[in-house]
């Protein structure tokens, strides 16, 4: 079961019983044309893999393709859930999705990783953010790119290339997909985010978050207002402090906190170049959380260093389930053309 909430995320998976457990995984891989390998303790038994970075045990979901044959070697998806989710949204409602393309020839097979990234080992709306970014909430990044990273080239056959890992997810993800994806291309050439915060201190020129996009007259959040709202979904009001203030702490000193995790300013500090990245983003016009502000900042910068992005924009889409499930196709076909380019290069 998905469940809305008002928040940065699209929905939290609830988990269940060890009993009901055990038969919602054995129902979920029936209906699949490939497999989810269960690293979780949400289904009978604690199959969780030990995190160094996290100084605990965490769960995980692997999604292996159809056919999955250890002598070949497969691209590598590494699916980063937004706030107010974990792991059980990937596999609650997302794997049947990539599963069903690549069982019609939509899209290569490819192995999909989904790790927990929420703040205690569970989905909620208090402290409902890590960034999947080393805090004062725990060292999340290094969880990501060394423990599970590190797993899965170790355990399934993918291939080592950067130019076949993809970091992929909605919301909070999709930031981190491109924070992520920038500060460790060594690693990862593509990042693909839905309705994403890319620009965490955008302002426009009269210092207001929710002010509407000006080009060139917008600059990055000077001071700290953890009161001020970022959105509102139905009856719940997401403020700033909500989502920042657990990682990064109080008063000013939490902005440096800020700009380590924000895609446009990461992508300036590391000197991202043409080319070096395939980046994708899929937002919407009537997102309540006005993330088109900080696309648009995003994209303005990125034009401005000849980086090229490619852009899925649906002027009704919202900040919600439905809208992030809608826009999946697209951008499965755009991974899709990547894969066949690639491919051709390789014949040649």
């Amino acid at each position: 079961m998905i469940v809305s909430v008002g928040a940065i995320g699209l929905g939290f998976g609830q988990h269940p019983t060890p009993f009901f457990g055990k038969l919602q995984f054995e129902r979920v891989n029936r209906g699949l044309h490939g497999t989810v390998q269960d690293f979780t303790k949400n289904h009978g038994k604690d199959r969780r893999i030990f995190s160094p970075a996290m100084g605990e045990k965490r769960d995980m979901y692997v999604y292996l393709p159809p056919g999955y044959d250890p002598s070949k070697s497969y691209p590598l998806a590494i699916f980063l859930h937004g706030a107010a989710q974990d792991e059980e949204f990937f596999f609650q409602s997302q794997v049947d999705r990539f599963d069903q393309a690549i069982a019609d020839g939509k899209l290569n097979p490819v192995v999909i990783v989904a790790p927990d990234g929420s703040m205690n080992g569970q989905a909620r709306l208090y402290h409902p953010a890590t960034f999947w970014t080393n805090s004062k909430a725990g060292r999340f990044e290094d969880y990501v790119m060394d423990d599970v990273y590190d797993f899965v080239m170790k355990n399934y056959s993918i291939r080592p290339e950067r130019e076949y890992h993809a970091l992929i997810g909605p919301s909070m993800g999709g930031s981190a997909s491109f924070a992520l994806g920038i500060k460790h291309r060594d690693r990862f050439k593509v990042a693909i985010a839905f309705m994403p915060l890319l620009n965490i201190r955008y302002v426009d020129s009269h210092g207001r978050y929710q002010g509407k996009f000006e080009p060139e007259t917008w600059s990055y959040r000077p001071k700290i207002k953890y009161m001020e709202p970022l959105g509102r979904l139905r009856l719940v009001v997401l403020r700033f402090g909500t989502l920042y203030r657990p990682l990064f702490g109080p008063g000013n000193q939490a902005l440096d906190g800020l700009s380590s995790i924000n895609p446009i300013e990461l992508m300036e500090a590391t000197d991202l170049k043409p080319n070096e990245m395939d980046l994708y983003i899929s937002y919407g016009g009537k997102d309540e959380f006005h993330i088109p502000n900080q696309v648009k900042s995003f994209l303005e910068v990125a034009n401005s260093r000849g980086i090229k992005i490619s852009v899925d924009y649906d002027p009704n889409g919202r900040h919600s389930l439905k809208s992030g499930n809608r826009a999946i196709p697209k951008a499965i076909q755009w991974v899709q053309e990547r894969f066949e380019a690639m491919q051709t290069g390789e014949a040649k």
